[in-house]
């Protein structure tokens, strides 16, 4: 899932004519490699990257690298390339687990001439001198930043996977309240980091979200608390739980398993129960996470406490951050929890 929070750093634009965007609706035929890229019909936009990396000595590091794409003006008959058509902020993240350090930066930016953007036609997205670019379908992450920097290369392990039922993610109740979701649940990694002046080779593993949609979350959800999880089974899952401001949980909420050969299997709300345990601060970095029907009981617990996104630019704050995974299953993964400062609208 995602946040993807975002692009509340969009200001408001004073707009000649109302846009008018498509929603996310049932009956959608998912068409791939294209539907990896950009689709500009939709209001929002969002490519994740999160994995877990260890270079030679067994130092462990978490990264993230987030494309968010906010639709202003389809269409825009304004022939200028400083034209608003969309705006687009990135996210690029480290974490040094057993330094105990955390980075975080931020990138928001017009499309401009190609100043930022995302493009089938050149298999990439990008913010500046930070891209995803795509051959085939392995993908080349690049992000530099004033303490940290990386360059890794992604192989998919499996191939990826249609979250929801029937090829729609829904949120909340009412048309369009819903997203198309496509995950890499499992993608390989060798590549480098650098932090100051040392350089780290690294391998592990990732997960890539992509999802696009015009509207999700209705006024009375408050937030949500999502998981990826890698298990050492090679299989995989997705669960995320939708927070309504009264404090009770969405209906909606729900996950994906995948199998040992990639098969997913939709979860409903009342297949899985997410247990907050020990709290940093407003936010829960510890949980239990129960899954009956797959004989499923683990705790997940952050790597490291503090791994909270605080925006630079009057965003929205969230943590996002790597995870373990002990007990009858262990693993590591990714954990995002957003709408502890305020409601997230979209």
């Amino acid at each position: 899932m995602s946040i993807r929070l975002v692009l509340a750093f969009a200001a408001a634009l004073a707009l000649a004519a109302a846009p008018v965007w498509h929603e996310a609706t049932p009956g959608y035929h998912y068409q791939f490699p294209r539907d990896h890229f950009e689709h500009q019909d939709f209001r929002t936009e969002w490519w994740y990257y999160t994995g877990n990396v260890v270079d030679a000595h067994g130092k462990r590091f978490g990264f993230e690298l987030v494309f968010f794409r906010q639709g202003e003006l389809p269409n825009n008959p304004n022939p200028s390339v400083w034209a608003i058509t969309d705006l687009y902020l990135a996210h690029a993240a480290l974490t040094d687990i057993d330094g105990k350090r955390f980075w975080y930066e931020e990138r928001p930016n017009r499309q401009g001439p190609g100043i930022a953007g995302a493009s089938f036609e050149k298999r990439r997205f990008w913010n500046g001198n930070w891209q995803a670019q795509w051959n085939g379908d392995h993908q080349e992450l690049d992000a530099i930043a004033d303490d940290f920097r990386f360059h890794l290369d992604l192989k998919p392990v499996k191939p990826p996977v249609i979250n929801g039922e029937k090829g729609l993610s829904v949120k909340a109740d009412g048309p369009g309240r819903a997203s198309y979701y496509v995950s890499f649940p499992r993608l390989a990694v060798n590549g480098k980091i650098r932090v100051g002046t040392d350089e780290h080779a690294v391998t592990g593993q990732a997960w890539m979200d992509h999802e696009w949609f015009t509207e999700q979350l209705s006024s009375d959800q408050q937030g949500w608390d999502w998981f990826s999880v890698q298990f050492d089974n090679n299989t995989e899952l997705m669960l995320f739980d939708l927070r309504r401001k009264d404090g009770s949980l969405d209906a909606h909420s729900s996950g994906t398993f995948v199998d040992v050969s990639g098969h997913a299997r939709h979860l409903k709300q009342s297949d899985f129960t997410l247990t907050p345990l020990r709290k940093f601060g407003k936010y829960p970095v510890e949980w239990r996470i129960e899954i009956p029907s797959l004989k499923v009981n683990v705790t997940c617990r952050a790597a490291l406490d503090n791994q909270e996104l605080r925006s630079k630019n009057g965003g929205p704050n969230y943590w996002e951050g790597a995870v373990t995974y002990d007990g009858t299953n262990h693993g590591v993964g990714y954990l995002e929890m957003t709408g502890y400062e305020g409601a997230v609208h979209f």
